[in-house]
């Protein structure tokens, strides 16, 4: 037992002479110095410069002028008389309804009128007669003021007659159908032989006037009380169009803001505004969704990239 413990003791005495070896040959060797990298920063140097003020709000293109064609007589149609899809201008036929019936009611009231005309002449001479007659008593009074009211009944017939002319005059003119607006006019909702009511709740075709457009908004109420401040102030403002899948085509023509609603929508807290905006090409089309761009202005001010801000 004793023998062990002091292999032990011999073993632990060596060790620990290694290790007092080891340090002190340690401390003898030079040290070396690290060398810390400096960590990449990026700088820019802020100056004062204008900024333009913008709200994007999104908008929806609407149509500045848009006609529902609408027969106003019953018949057959027997003529389209434009292209589909072509350009139409204010007054242009579009359409031919069959006047056959229509000519023969003009025709019936001027007969009608012309029966009555004649009825007023012999009337009217026997008037004039009467009345001379009456002077020296050769007939009564009473006679008289009969062949009279005769009289004043043809005079009327005439003017019922008339109007029954100027009735049959409109309708026979009402089997042309005209372009009530110029613009761009789409399909044909009728064809050549399709039996047509006046007032129909389909229309026949539509015209929708493209240049210029509609750009519905929606802007906040507390927003737009600044928009509103700037036009009692006279002040144009400017609308810039975004346009394409991600926004990222600016629209060529600038528009102007021109009105906003009178009333708030309690559901939503926000209020209606419309920009017209030039449309010369027709590449903006009523239905279409876009961005809106308004220039509220400019302002001095410092700028910085966004990641540079934290907001707490």
């Amino acid at each position: 037992m004793v023998r062990k413990i002091t292999a032990v003791i011999i073993v632990v005495f060596i060790i620990g002479l290694l290790v007092l070896g080891w340090v002190s040959k340690s401390e003898k060797m030079p040290t070396q110095n690290v060398q810390v990298q400096p960590t990449n920063v990026a700088v820019m140097t802020v100056e004062k410069q204008l900024i333009k003020l913008t709200n994007v709000l999104p908008g929806r293109v609407s149509a500045f002028q848009q006609s529902q064609i609408r027969p106003q007589v019953d018949g057959i149609i027997t003529k389209r008389l434009f292209v589909e899809g072509g350009s139409v201008e204010k007054g242009q036929q579009l359409y031919q309804i069959d006047d056959a019936r229509y000519k023969a009611a003009l025709a019936s009231a001027n007969a009608n009128l012309q029966s009555a005309k004649s009825n007023i002449k012999s009337l009217q001479s026997r008037v004039d007669r009467y009345k001379e007659l009456v002077n020296i008593q050769a007939v009564s009074k009473q006679e008289y003021e009969d062949i009279v009211s005769e009289r004043d009944r043809a005079q009327a017939a005439i003017a019922v007659a008339q109007a029954a002319v100027d009735v049959a005059k409109v309708n026979l003119e009402y089997t042309k159908v005209y372009a009530p607006i110029s613009g761009e006019i789409g399909r044909s909702l009728v064809t050549e032989g399709g039996l047509v009511t006046a007032n129909q709740t389909n229309p026949l075709a539509i015209i929708t006037l493209l240049d210029p457009v509609y750009v519905d908004m929606q802007q906040s109420g507390a927003e737009v009380v600044k928009l509103k401040m700037k036009m009692a102030e006279e002040e144009i403002v400017a609308v810039e169009i975004l346009v394409g899948d991600n926004d990222e085509i600016l629209y060529p023509h600038t528009g102007e803001l021109k009105f906003s609603e009178v009333t708030i929508d309690e559901g939503t807290g926000s209020i209606t505004l419309r920009a017209v905006v030039p449309n010369p090409n027709g590449i903006l089309l009523p239905g279409l969704f876009v961005r809106s761009l308004l220039n509220l202005g400019e302002v001095d001010g410092l700028i910085i990239p966004q990641r540079a801000a934290i907001r707490t």
